[in-house]
């Protein structure tokens, strides 16, 4: 067959990406087949032969967020010099991100939590892990911070992870909501006035 019969291809990742920006504004649930193959171009026999299944297709749109997106915020994690700095930055990279322009507002791994209603068993295991990340990241650098001397070797690193990482859970939920940038950045600066009171908190 010469290259003018052939079905015309279309980028996997591109419509990948596509696939994401719906899951994420709409949810699993609300997400309809119709949805998905408007937005990525491409028929119901592509998207399954490509993809599987809707919940497939879903999975795949989550690591693809991940790899494109976690970064941007967690990136302070590991660039600044101190942890106080790291998670601040953490805090204002968040609000930047959750409200930039074309893209849905809000985490879409953070508002899975509230919109994957219907996935399988294995899928919610996938989402809770990729909730807890953030959590192991920010905690991670506290203990980078004690092992430096920066910070008391008997603080609850844990508990002030959870802290911050709620916080920025948060922030998700207030930007699906509407909130701005600069509200955002507010709530941030308002967490870490906790910082020194954090800090003191040790392991029982």
């Amino acid at each position: 067959m010469s290259d003018r019969g052939r079905p015309r291809a279309f980028d996997r990742t591109e419509a990948l990406e596509k696939a994401m920006l719906v899951f994420w504004e709409k949810g699993y649930q609300a997400t309809s087949l119709s949805d998905l193959t408007e937005a990525m171009g491409i028929g119901s026999p592509s998207l399954y032969a490509a993809f599987g299944s809707k919940e497939a297709l879903y999975c795949e749109a989550l690591d693809f967020y991940e790899a494109s997106e976690s970064e941007l915020i967690a990136g302070p994690l590991t660039t600044a010099p101190t942890a106080r700095q790291a998670i601040e930055g953490f805090l204002l990279a968040s609000a930047a991100v959750f409200t930039r322009d074309g893209r849905p507002p809000g985490c879409m791994i953070v508002l899975s939590a509230v919109n994957a209603v219907g996935v399988g068993d294995e899928t919610s295991a996938k989402l809770r892990e990729m909730r807890a990340q953030s959590a192991a990241a920010v905690t991670a650098r506290l203990r980078v911070a004690v092992a430096a001397g920066e910070l008391p070797a008997a603080i609850d690193a844990e508990a002030i992870a959870s802290y911050y990482v709620t916080v920025q859970q948060g922030m998700s939920i207030q930007a699906r909501d509407g909130a701005s940038r600069r509200q955002l950045e507010a709530i941030a600066r308002g967490a870490m006035a906790a910082w020194e009171g954090l800090a003191a908190l040790v392991n029982p």
